[in-house]
C-alpha cells in the first residue's frame, strides 16, 4: 500500500508539472526542473517509511515510466527541452545507486537532496542569469552564479546533517563535510552533462558512509 500511494504522489507531481506546463506558467528547463525539485525533496523522505530494496524497486518501475513517457511523448514536461539530455532516465538510476549504497536514511536524504534540490535550483538561477559570470569548465558551460547556489545549498544540506547526526559523526567529520561541499560542487562541474545525476548521488552516498564507519 505504501508502494501504491507513494507512486501516486509521484504520478500527482507529474501531472501538476504538466497543467502548469500547458497554461504555460511554466515551460523549458523551468517545466523540467520543477518535476527534478518537487518528486526528489518527495523522495528524499521515502526511507523514513519504505525500505531500501521498495525504493529500488520504485526507481526501477520509474526508469520505465520515463522510457515510455519519452518514447510516447507523453510528459513533455520532463522531456520538452531543445537540448539532448538523458537526466529523465538517470536521475531514477542515481536515487537508485544511492538507495544501495546507503546505509543509513540521512545519507539517502543527503544524496537525493543534493541531486534535486542543490542541482535543480542551480539550474534555474544558472538560467535565469547565465549572461553574467559565464565559464567553461572540462567542456561544461556554467554560470559563476549557479555554481556559487549549488554550492551554498549543498553547504546546507550538511550543515543541517552536522547538527542533527553529531552522535553518528565524530569531531573529524565535521571539517571534512564541509569540505565534501567544494568536492561535490567541483564533480558537479566537470562531470559531463547529465551523467551527474550519478556521479553527485555516488560522492556523497559514498563520503559520508566512509564517514559515518570511521565515527
Amino acid at each position: 500500500m505504501s508502494i501504491l500511494i507513494t507512486l501516486g504522489v509521484v504520478f500527482g507531481l507529474l501531472l501538476l508539472a504538466e497543467q502548469l506546463r500547458r497554461k504555460q506558467i511554466i515551460h523549458g528547463e523551468i517545466a523540467r526542473k520543477f518535476v527534478h525539485i518537487t518528486v526528489g525533496a518527495f523522495i528524499a523522505t521515502w526511507p523514513y517509511y519504505l525500505s531500501m530494496l521498495s525504493i529500488q524497486f520504485i526507481c526501477l518501475l520509474m526508469l520505465v515510466g520515463v522510457v515510455a513517457s519519452r518514447f510516447l511523448s507523453i510528459f513533455q514536461a520532463i522531456h520538452g527541452v531543445r537540448r539532448k539530455t538523458w537526466g529523465d532516465m538517470l536521475f531514477p538510476l542515481g536515487i537508485g545507486l544511492a538507495a544501495m549504497l546507503a546505509s543509513e536514511p540521512w545519507i539517502f536524504s543527503a544524496a537525493v537532496l543534493h541531486l534535486s534540490l542543490a542541482d535543480g535550483a542551480a539550474a534555474l538561477v544558472g538560467e535565469r542569469y547565465k549572461k553574467a559570470g559565464k565559464y567553461v569548465i572540462a567542456g561544461q558551460k556554467k554560470t559563476i552564479v549557479g555554481t556559487t547556489v549549488f554550492w551554498a545549498i549543498s553547504f546546507m544540506i550538511l550543515l543541517v546533517l552536522i547538527l542533527t547526526h553529531q552522535s553518528q559523526l565524530s569531531l573529524v567529520a565535521v571539517p571534512l563535510l564541509l569540505g565534501l561541499t567544494s568536492v561535490v560542487t567541483f564533480a558537479e562541474n566537470v562531470t559531463p552533462s547529465s551523467a551527474d545525476n550519478i556521479v553527485v548521488p555516488f560522492l556523497v552516498t559514498a563520503a559520508l558512509n566512509s564517514l559515518l564507519f570511521a565515527g
